[in-house]
C-alpha cells in the first residue's frame, strides 16, 4: 500500500509534476523513462505522484534519461 495523502510533501509533489512535465513533453511513457533512466518502471510513477524522497543519483538518472540539465527538474518556484 503507498504513503497516505498527508504523506505527500509539497517540494516532492513539485518534483513529481515537473518530471512528469518533462517526460510529457518528450512523449515518453513512464516505463520508456524508467527503461531510459535505468529505474523501475513504478518507481517513476511513485516519484511522479509525490511519494519518493528522491537521491542525487536518481535525479542525475532522470535528468540524463529526458535529456535535460538537473536544474530543469526543479519547478522554478520551488
Amino acid at each position: 500500500m503507498g504513503p497516505s495523502s498527508e504523506s505527500v510533501q509539497p517540494h516532492r509533489a513539485a518534483f513529481g509534476g515537473r518530471v512528469r512535465q518533462l517526460r510529457a513533453a518528450l512523449g515518453l511513457s513512464q516505463e520508456k523513462l524508467a527503461d531510459i533512466a535505468g529505474l523501475h518502471r513504478t518507481y517513476v510513477g511513485s516519484l511522479e505522484r509525490g511519494e519518493r524522497n528522491v537521491s542525487l543519483d536518481q535525479i542525475y538518472r532522470l535528468a540524463k534519461g529526458l535529456n535535460v540539465q538537473v536544474s530543469d527538474l526543479f519547478p522554478v518556484d520551488m
